[in-house]
């Protein structure tokens, strides 16, 4: 992933690029979490952790404007 305004460079795992995905379509984080369990087949608890995680970096690096939704 490309920061244009910052000039920065980010590489992205699979989980991570399809949670941006999931950004993308509208998803909220709790539908997200649903996903990533459903198609990674690990464990809620670790799911919502791992996308908490990212999401905040998002926003650490303003990456996106709005990950509140949900």
């Amino acid at each position: 992933m490309l920061d244009v305004q910052q000039g920065q460079m980010f590489n992205l795992n699979f989980v991570g690029s399809r949670i941006l995905e999931l950004l993308k379509d509208g998803s909220a984080q709790p539908e997200i979490v649903d996903e990533i369990v459903r198609e990674f087949g690990i464990s809620r608890h670790l799911a919502e952790n791992d996308v908490k995680d990212f999401l905040q970096t998002l926003r650490k690096y303003r990456l996106v404007e709005n990950t509140d939704r949900g």
